[in-house]
């Protein structure tokens, strides 16, 4: 007997014996009076035994055909071998006209003892994060590739961030791509218009954090790989930075995108914009109608921003070691950058100095502290990560500098020469005297 049908025999009994009614016996059974009035008849008849479901044990009359299982079987095995089962259910039913459900598919694949194609693993668990009490505590930043124009405009990723206290829209900028550039562009404003957060929430795209494999020796003595140049402009302001391991985690930005591609995407088409242009100057707009209907004040009543460096323009860029040749120019790429002789004419040939690429397009030469020389921008400028020392010396050729053609003979490595040491060197003196000691001992 199963859990259910234990008790039943018991109360059956009472129920014949006189004790009990049969409308006392179906509310403890749980059961109508009518199906109380035909298990006392099968008690009646059979005992105890005459309560067992009559069809247990039976083949089910529902079940299916040997023959259409071993069919399904068969082609599970051979021409649909590693479909999953609704793909498999899809097809017997499409080309083979055998009406099957996905739980008939995947009863006959666990007979068979084949495994499934893509296991269903157990959801993660995750716990709510409370937002951040103050204003200025933490923003969260994201990018989204949409069609924002339309048919109207060309393809472009919108770049925003919120406050993660009052969900408030702290900025937005269209780009073409999600780059270096366009983040920069993002602070650049934030932090002007608001100030400094103390955390900055993202993902784990390589413009915030590294995602490459290869450490170098001072990497590996410190202990931790070096910043990208979008991180270590964080750190120099004091901005720490949070990598999320799952869109989930950063949930909150990623709600506001399906406002914006619902609502902004609307805008832009009531007004007819279909430039970058264009729809950088309504994003001021949109941004304050926004924070009007769906912000919220914060936890805390006093914000925590902090006032940006009055450098903030140099801090915004990209910093690589060059090398100044002997006729005191420092060369970036294809820029090059003369330096003034020093105090008393001395010469900045061979000394390791810093160079800044401004998100501007400003170049500025630092050493020791103090700014060398600058050069202005040129006429197009957009700024992007070059290959650092560490890079280049991997590779002959920096990337944004033209290939030349390498002769052939330079494309096989030429062979290594064998050192030797001269008859007067101190160890030709030593081998001679081993090799003597070594004669006179086996004479």
């Amino acid at each position: 007997m199963s859990r259910k049908e234990i008790p039943r025999p018991g109360i059956l009994r009472a129920v014949v014996a006189g004790q009990i009614s049969n409308r006392q016996a179906a509310e403890a059974l749980a059961l109508t009076i009518r199906h109380v009035q035909r298990l006392r008849r099968r008690y009646e008849e059979g005992g105890a035994a005459g309560l067992v479901h009559r069809g247990r044990g039976k083949p089910s009359p529902r079940r299916l055909a040997a023959g259409l299982r071993h069919t399904i079987a068969q082609l599970m095995r051979t021409p649909y071998a590693g479909f999953n089962d609704v793909h498999l259910t899809e097809k017997l039913r499409e080309v083979h006209g055998l009406a099957v459900c996905r739980e008939t598919v995947r009863r006959v694949r666990q007979g068979e003892g084949l495994p499934t194609v893509r296991p269903r693993r157990a959801p993660r668990y995750r716990r709510r994060r409370v937002p951040a009490a103050a204003a200025g505590s933490m923003i969260q930043v994201d990018g989204s590739p949409f069609a924002w124009f339309g048919a109207r405009g060309p393809h472009a990723v919108l770049l925003g961030a919120i406050d993660d206290a009052t969900g408030a829209i702290v900025g937005l900028h269209f780009r073409p791509a999600e780059d270096l550039h366009g983040y920069a562009t993002l602070f650049r404003a934030i932090f002007t218009t608001y100030g400094l957060p103390l955390i900055v929430y993202g993902d784990r795209l390589n413009v915030f954090v590294r995602n490459d494999r290869h450490w170098t020796l001072a990497e590996e003595l410190h202990g931790q790989q070096a910043p990208t140049h979008l991180g270590r402009m964080l750190r120099d302001l004091g901005v720490h930075y949070i990598a999320a391991h799952s869109p989930q985690a950063k949930g909150r930005i990623e709600r506001v995108w399906g406002t914006l591609q619902d609502r902004l995407t609307s805008e832009l088409r009531l007004r007819g914009i279909g430039t970058l242009p264009a729809a950088h100057d309504f994003l001021p707009t949109f941004i304050a109608d926004f924070n009007a209907r769906f912000a919220h004040p914060a936890r805390a009543a006093r914000a925590v921003w902090r006032r940006p460096p009055r450098d903030l323009a140099d801090v915004l860029s990209c910093r690589y070691l060059r090398v100044v040749a002997r006729d005191n120019v420092v060369q970036l790429g294809l820029r090059a950058v003369d330096l003034p002789p020093g105090p008393g004419g001395r010469s900045y040939a061979g000394c390791r100095v810093e160079v800044r690429e401004c998100l501007d397009g400003r170049l500025q030469v630092r050493y020791g502290g103090r700014c060398l020389a600058e050069q202005a921008p040129p006429p197009t400028f957009a700024l992007r990560p070059r290959r650092g020392p560490t890079a280049s010396r991997r590779c002959p050729r920096p990337a944004d500098s033209p290939a030349r053609p390498l002769p052939p003979s330079s494309l096989s490595p030429p062979a290594r020469r064998r050192a030797r040491t001269g008859p007067n060197h101190p160890w030709s003196h030593s081998i001679r005297l081993h090799q003597l000691t070594a004669r006179r001992s086996r004479s």
